[in-house]
């Protein structure tokens, strides 16, 4: 009761701007949800000059919500059919994934660059874009400014290249007859689904191919979102190494049960439930509504994350990180179709 008490007016104001920013995602997928949130919600926190009574359910918002929402994210992957369609991309997903993270670290190191938000903007841009910064936000302990500021950069980004990809491809001369190779550059070099859905789709109606690219697209997309576990393993670990170093005693061992992200095992398992179900032959449509609530508990959490974000300190600070996100796009763009070439898909 106590925490329902404490809570209750922070949680009542992320869902008023909330509900309105999921209907609106809904009418303008290539913005999307998550970002109108995050916008709306930036702006309100100008007019709110005491955020004490907020607090508390602000932070439950932005941390425990973000992370029920990647759990739920699980029930959206049937496993067997993403390793079975994903065989012929998954090269291009680890190459893609290894360039974005190298070139992130790089430009980190020289631009002096937030390592936190070089590693949300990196992951971002690598993997699934929002979904893979709410993921990987709580493993490194990121505070909202820099989940806010690296969900910014994802997002133009992620306009940019549904709105160029397809004049892209035509100029790059992908076959106009198979959607097949045009959908694996879509799934593999932009990060966020609306706008893999947005440019695939595109393609599709550019050369009437039904939804053939689209289909391709959607399934190297989901590939690369599995990419989730080992990384966010991967960072859990670093980050407990990293304090150890620095805060710890010497020859202190690092617990795992605190730096385990326990919630990737619940989307793991999500995944897994999802898989033998459909394998029985439950109708993939039964896990829609736990995708819709994922997506809406992500916009539930940008929400809060805006509310805690200073917008001038974030535009006046935006200037770095936009040059990390570019550098991290063309690296992919490029590995992506280096390696298509390679190994002769386009």
């Amino acid at each position: 009761m106590n925490f329902i008490k404490k809570s209750w007016p922070g949680l009542a104001l992320c869902l008023t701007i909330a509900v309105p920013s999921y209907i609106l995602g809904k009418h303008f997928p290539i913005i999307g949800g998550p970002v109108i949130a995050i916008i709306i919600g930036m702006i309100a926190a100008l007019f709110i000059k005491d955020k004490s009574k907020f607090e508390s359910g602000l932070r439950f918002t932005s941390k425990k919500i973000l992370q029920y929402a990647v759990i739920l994210l699980g029930f959206g992957l049937n496993l067997s059919v993403v390793l079975k369609t994903g065989k012929q991309s998954l090269p291009i997903i680890v190459g893609t994934i290894a360039a974005s993270l190298i070139i992130a670290f790089l430009v980190h190191k020289v631009m002096h660059i937030p390592s936190k938000i070089s590693t949300l903007i990196g992951v971002g841009s690598s993997i699934c874009g929002g979904s893979a910064i709410a993921a990987t936000a709580p493993v490194i302990n990121a505070d909202d400014q820099e989940v806010a500021q690296s969900i910014s950069v994802i997002f133009f980004f992620n306009v940019l290249a549904a709105i160029i990809f397809p004049s892209l491809g035509v100029w790059l001369g992908f076959s106009s007859i198979s959607g097949e190779a045009f959908g694996v550059f879509a799934g593999t070099a932009i990060n966020d689904t609306s706008s893999v859905t947005a440019a695939a789709a595109t393609w599709d109606s550019m050369y009437n191919l039904g939804s053939a690219t689209l289909d391709k697209a959607v399934t190297v997309k989901l590939t690369r979102t599995l990419a989730i576990i080992p990384i966010t393993l991967a960072l859990a670990f670093l980050s407990a190494k990293k304090k150890g170093n620095t805060g710890g005693k010497k020859g202190m061992k690092v617990n795992i049960k605190n730096i385990f992200p326990f919630f990737i095992v619940y989307f793991v398992l999500a995944s897994v439930v999802t898989t033998i179900a459909t394998g029985f032959g439950v109708p993939s449509s039964v896990f829609m509504p736990f995708k819709e609530l994922s997506k809406f508990f992500i916009i539930l959490a940008m929400a809060a994350i805006g509310l805690n974000t200073n917008i001038i300190k974030l535009v006046k600070s935006g200037g770095k990180p936009i040059v990390l996100g570019f550098c991290c796009w063309v690296a992919i763009i490029v590995t992506s179709l280096a390696l298509q070439h390679v190994l002769a898909i386009w």
